[in-house]
């Protein structure tokens, strides 16, 4: 093996390597919105609208979380 392929497969890999940590920040990002957006959803709904869906106000946080992150 050349120096010259050494060199080459350390400069391709360390893109792909930068690229793969963006998605997976990316990926977390969108998560943790998500798992917001839902928990303001539920927050802001009446108790009565919550024991409408079957729900009480202490669930809010285990159902924002499984629809961000077990989804």
């Amino acid at each position: 093996m050349s120096a010259m392929d050494i060199f080459s497969r350390q400069t391709t890999a360390r893109p792909n390597r930068v690229a793969g940590l963006v998605g997976e920040l990316n990926e977390r990002v969108q998560r943790y919105k998500t798992y917001r957006r839902t928990l303001d959803e539920l927050d802001s709904l009446s108790d009565r609208e919550l024991m409408d869906l079957g729900l009480s106000r202490s669930m809010i946080r285990a159902i924002a979380y499984r629809a961000a992150y077990d989804g």
